[in-house]
């Protein structure tokens, strides 16, 4: 019985692996995404991968870029499609948005407790405005302060075209919440992400 368990445990992780082998390379050659400061992400123990939110493909040039497995948060309405199959074949949380959604809360505290890495976009929805960037959630800095897990600012730059010339994720230096107040640690993640994001424009 204990067997059964832990296969349905590696499931995700063994989806997630097959998907990345399977579609990362065409991702790759499709988008031509540039990425650099890729060895910033821890290789083992807790971390939390935060990102601005431009384009629905934005957690693609991270996964191709680290071995460690990333589950990423994602809305509810992923799960509800024809898609649905991919989501969870690859490891994703299913996030409710219109409420405070504890399960998932929960599922990512579980994931960073056994050293896990989890993936999400502290702005909570992506950037459709002319704002440089949106208002910060505190999920990210409250799940980092519970586990004690690394926060790995990244910035996105850049257009999702074929053979893109412009399209570079500079990964920056993890660093832990440790004493500061989440207000802090919030407006320390935001400053991080928004200078990787101006080193990509400015490149």
């Amino acid at each position: 019985m204990s067997d059964n368990i832990n296969d349905r445990e590696k499931l995700p992780e063994r989806g997630y692996k097959f998907l990345k082998g399977a579609l990362g390379w065409f991702y790759k050659f499709w988008y031509n995404p540039k990425v650099y400061g890729a060895e910033n992400i821890p290789m083992d123990g807790p971390v939390l991968v935060t990102a601005n939110h431009k384009h629905v493909m934005d957690q693609c040039s991270i996964i191709v870029k680290t071995k460690r497995v990333i589950h990423y948060m994602a809305k509810k309405e992923y799960f509800e499609g024809k898609a649905a199959w991919f989501f969870k074949m690859a490891g994703c949380i299913c996030v409710d948005r219109s409420i405070h959604d504890d399960t998932a809360k929960g599922a990512a505290l579980r994931t960073l407790e056994q050293g896990g890495a989890i993936g999400l976009f502290p702005e909570g929805t992506r950037n459709k405005t002319d704002a440089f960037l949106l208002p910060f959630k505190f999920g990210a800095v409250s799940m980092a302060q519970k586990t004690d897990a690394y926060l790995v600012p990244v910035g996105i730059s850049g257009d999702y075209k074929f053979r893109s010339k412009n399209l570079r994720l500079y990964i920056g230096k993890p660093f832990k919440v440790g004493k500061m107040t989440l207000e802090e640690a919030n407006e320390k993640l935001a400053k991080e992400i928004g200078e990787l994001m101006k080193k990509g424009n400015n490149n």
